[in-house]
């Protein structure tokens, strides 16, 4: 009897520690997002994500200005940057958020030549966002992207 109950005892632990680990990764359903805590060369960075059911289903990444003007949209500076970096934002944004959509996570996801940057920014409103999300906290997070 009584190396039933240690059985039971250790089956029990082992399902509720296994109940914690899981909790930490599951990404609670809504809306969440990061947003850089300065403005970079007059932009702001941010990323917004959507969770159903536990998984990503939209990513956007991309910055504005202090007027609200999406940098993805300004065709100067596109021109000017690509023909410097060889990429340009609405390249780079649509990729880096189509890889977060792809691999659910952070992990896997490299750097773009050209765009390496905004990469370090991107990985790290990613991490604040994710972090967001398995906590189910929807208010927008600030976060240090100063390399």
């Amino acid at each position: 009897m009584r190396k039933i109950r240690h059985i039971i005892l250790v089956l029990l632990t082992a399902g509720i520690l296994a109940g914690c680990g899981s909790e930490e990764t599951v990404l609670q359903d809504g809306y969440y997002t990061a947003q850089a805590a300065e403005y970079s060369h007059g932009w702001k960075e941010y990323i917004t994500i959507m969770v159903k059911d536990g998984s990503i289903v939209s990513v956007e990444y991309n910055a504005e200005n202090a007027s609200g003007f999406i940098k993805s949209w300004d065709n100067a500076y596109m021109q000017a940057m690509f023909h410097v970096q060889g990429t340009y934002p609405n390249e780079y944004t649509r990729y880096y958020a189509g890889q977060l959509l792809e691999k659910q996570g952070e992990e896997g996801i490299d750097a773009l030549t050209g765009a390496t940057s905004s990469y370090g920014s991107f990985r790290k409103l990613t991490a604040a966002v994710l972090e967001q999300a398995r906590k189910g906290d929807s208010s927008i997070v600030l976060v240090d992207t100063a390399n």
